[in-house]
């Protein structure tokens, strides 16, 4: 059996990207700054700063009953921009498919450096947990995106009144959910590239060294023996050898 941990340490870091990425890409589907909404009337939004999220629209007041007040986005609502309802959708998506994707991975790593002798699947292992890996990037990395643009072109929301958010804010701000969103995704791609790209997955298993099958205890075994001209130094020691010898003393 070859020896293969070694040609898999860029897949086991890899696999270490991966799954950080997902963590990363459950925590920006939680964070709130999706949008810095800078708001003109602060005498209900006394910080003049609103957080616009993918599940809720939060700011700070000292005017309301609580200081942190909220208010929760569903896909249901009519009043959202379509890219909103589409990010919570494909966000979920992308935490499924990475845990598949994680799971994926381990297994092909696992393959590799524990040495198991199936090894007739490990390209397939390998091939599935790339594209995973690709297809969860993708799913986090479209919403985000449209989302950042439709920040950098100032689109407007038209709230409710119960959220005490104008339909355009002065000014708005992409957030930091977006980027660490983007940077998990660019993590979560390049883990799927390496995984993608590992070399043994592409060759056959026929250059493994052919397996000594004969069981030591039960045989076959191949009996050799040795020819008197055979002995060592052509001598039959202990036979005759006149040294040995002894005459009987009568």
């Amino acid at each position: 059996m070859i020896y293969l941990a070694h040609t898999a340490h860029r897949q086991f870091l890899g696999l270490v990207a991966g799954f950080l990425a997902w963590i990363i890409t459950m925590a920006t589907i939680g964070i709130n700054e999706w949008r810095l909404w800078h708001v003109p009337d602060v005498s209900i939004i006394t910080s003049g700063v609103a957080w616009v999220g993918i599940w809720r629209v939060c700011f700070y007041s000292h005017a309301l009953p609580k200081m942190e007040n909220c208010k929760s986005i569903s896909v249901s609502d009519t009043f959202v921009p379509a890219e909103i309802p589409v990010a919570q959708v494909l966000m979920v998506l992308a935490v499924i498919c990475g845990l598949v994707a994680n799971i994926s991975a381990a297994a092909a790593v696992r393959m590799v450096y524990f040495s198991l002798e199936e090894r007739r699947n490990i390209k397939l292992v390998f091939v599935l947990a790339g594209t995973l890996y690709l297809l969860t990037g993708t799913l986090s990395l479209v919403p985000l995106v449209w989302n950042m643009n439709s920040v950098l072109s100032n689109s407007t929301i038209d709230f409710p009144p119960d959220f005490y958010l104008p339909a355009a804010p002065v000014r708005q701000q992409v957030g930091s959910a977006i980027g660490v969103g983007i940077f998990a995704s660019i993590l979560m791609l390049v883990s799927g590239l390496l995984f993608l790209t590992y070399q043994y997955a592409w060759h056959t298993l026929r250059s493994e060294a052919p397996r000594d099958t004969r069981d030591p205890l039960h045989g076959p075994w191949t009996v050799t023996t040795a020819q008197g001209s055979e002995l060592w130094n052509g001598v039959n020691q202990g036979v005759d050898n006149f040294a040995y010898h002894t005459d009987d003393v009568s």
